[in-house]
C-alpha cells in the first residue's frame, strides 16, 4: 500500500510556512509509514500555482518548496492503464449524473490503478470515485 499525496495538502502545507519534511511527518502521523508519491497531475497543479502566484517572492516561495518537495518525493507518470480507468469511471460515473472534476480524476485513478490511497485536504471530489482509499488530512 502507499499514498498519492493530494495538491492541496502540499499547498496547504505551504501557504502555513510547513517545510516539506513537516508536511511528511503530518502524512506519516495520520496514515503511517508508507511509500508516498506525487501523481504528475499534482504536479501540474502546484507548477500551475507558482505561475499564478502574485508577486515575485510568493512565486519563489512556492517554487522553493515544490523543488524541496521533489528531491523528497517521486513524481508518478500518468500511464495509459491510469487513463483508460479514468475513462472507464468517468463514463459510468457521468451515466449516473456524477461529476468529478478532471484533474481529481487523473489524480484518483493513478492511485486506484496503484493500488495506493489518496490523501488530501478536500474528501469532497475523491470520495465520488468508487473503490478508491482517501484519507483526510
Amino acid at each position: 500500500m502507499g499514498l498519492v499525496l493530494d495538491s492541496s495538502i502540499i499547498i496547504a502545507a505551504e501557504r502555513r510556512g510547513s517545510t516539506v519534511a513537516q508536511l511528511l511527518k503530518q502524512v506519516v502521523a495520520r496514515t503511517g509509514d508508507q511509500e508516498a508519491i506525487l501523481s504528475s497531475v499534482g504536479l501540474v497543479e502546484l507548477t500551475h500555482g507558482i505561475y499564478r502566484a502574485k508577486t515575485p517572492e510568493i512565486r519563489k516561495q512556492r517554487e522553493s518548496f515544490i523543488n524541496e518537495l521533489l528531491a523528497a518525493v517521486p513524481v508518478h507518470p500518468f500511464t495509459k492503464e491510469a487513463a483508460m480507468l479514468a475513462g472507464k469511471l468517468d463514463g459510468e460515473q457521468q451515466s449516473r449524473g456524477v461529476m468529478i472534476p478532471f484533474g481529481d480524476l487523473l489524480i484518483g485513478a493513478t492511485a486506484l490503478w496503484l493500488g495506493y490511497s489518496v490523501v488530501t485536504g478536500n474528501l469532497r471530489h475523491f470520495q465520488k470515485i468508487p473503490g478508491l482509499s482517501v484519507l483526510q488530512i
